[in-house]
């Protein structure tokens, strides 16, 4: 099981949010300074690494030094990874959370603008295959109150080593389709988040759907676990009722054809399938969405309709 740190970063409250280093992308937000190249992290990428590091390692500012080269561009603003994390209290060098490496489970960390803000500045300078050592100060950290919880003191800093195992894109990059006429119209703005217009007539008797963008990735097959974008709306009155988006962060779940699915059955229809790097347009009916029974903001006997990009297979 987990320690309380790696909990605390697949709740989002350390959730990695990056910045890119496309032409249009803003500069990292850390660079290697005297601290950061203090931390010494040995071993192969993906195995748990030997840390070490003087003590107490006090930065004035977050800084960061990629250890290990990945490959590719630097991760960006709405992008989930797959980490190993290694998480250092650097006023005394005692050893908080190290997990995600080897055979155990990567920890998911997405872009969001909820994350700590020094794992935020220091991971700018990572991309798919980097091992980074980010040294993190108070101010960037836990604040002045620290986090007795995980043993963080006031006044303490971090010191932390990830392995990017895996970088998934923030939006689907498949070609553009044409939609049939009568379908929800969907315009996207810059980030890729959808907007969504849902005509007047009555919604179909059976679930559609249409591929918007085509990708060209693995097809989802049933019983995968996939990594997805998506805005869903109410048909009758074009409301949003969920949004990944808007939630700050892609999510994962498991699509199958009857049991083991975690979403409902128009869903998985959408999904299974269809490739990674495909945006797709469902109409759910509601059998096969909730029914008769309300659900939260989803009337019962409602029509849904869902964008979805495909961003991934774990």
């Amino acid at each position: 099981m987990r320690s309380s740190f790696a909990l605390i970063a697949t709740a989002g409250l350390v959730a990695v949010a990056l910045t890119g280093c496309t032409a249009q992308a803003p500069a990292p937000e850390a660079t290697t300074g005297g601290s950061s190249e203090l931390v010494e992290a040995t071993g192969e990428f993906g195995s748990a690494p030997k840390v070490d590091f003087p003590t107490p390692l006090m930065p004035s500012e977050t800084e960061c030094t990629e250890i290990i080269e990945g490959e590719g561009p630097l991760l960006t603003e709405g992008q989930m990874a797959l980490v190993g994390l290694a998480v250092y209290n650097g006023a005394t060098g005692d050893e908080l959370q190290v997990t995600g490496f080897g055979d155990e489970d990567a920890v998911p960390l997405t872009v969001s603008d909820t994350t700590l803000p020094g794992l935020m500045k220091g991971l700018t300078c990572a991309r798919e295959g980097s091992r980074v050592a980010v040294v993190v100060p108070e101010k960037d950290g836990f604040g002045p109150n620290g986090n007795e919880s995980i043993g963080i003191a006031p006044g303490d800093s971090l010191v932390m080593v990830l392995d990017v195992q895996r970088a998934f894109p923030s939006r689907a990059d498949g070609a553009v389709r044409l939609s049939r006429d009568g379908f929800p119209a969907v315009v996207l703005a810059p980030d890729g988040r959808p907007g969504i217009t849902v005509p007047k007539n009555d919604p179909p008797e059976q679930t559609e759907v249409e591929v918007l963008k085509e990708g060209s990735g693995p097809v989802v097959e049933s019983g995968d676990t996939v990594v997805v974008q998506y805005t869903g709306v109410l048909w009758d009155d074009n409301s949003v009722f969920d949004s990944s988006w808007e939630n700050g962060s892609p999510v994962t779940f498991t699509v199958a054809e009857g049991e083991g699915s975690q979403v409902i059955p128009g869903f998985s229809k959408a999904i299974i399938g269809q490739t990674v790097g495909s945006q797709v347009g469902v109409i759910v009916t509601p059998e096969d969405g909730y029914g008769d029974q309300a659900n939260a903001k989803i009337p019962a006997g409602s029509t849904l309709f869902f964008v979805v990009d495909i961003l991934g297979v774990l």
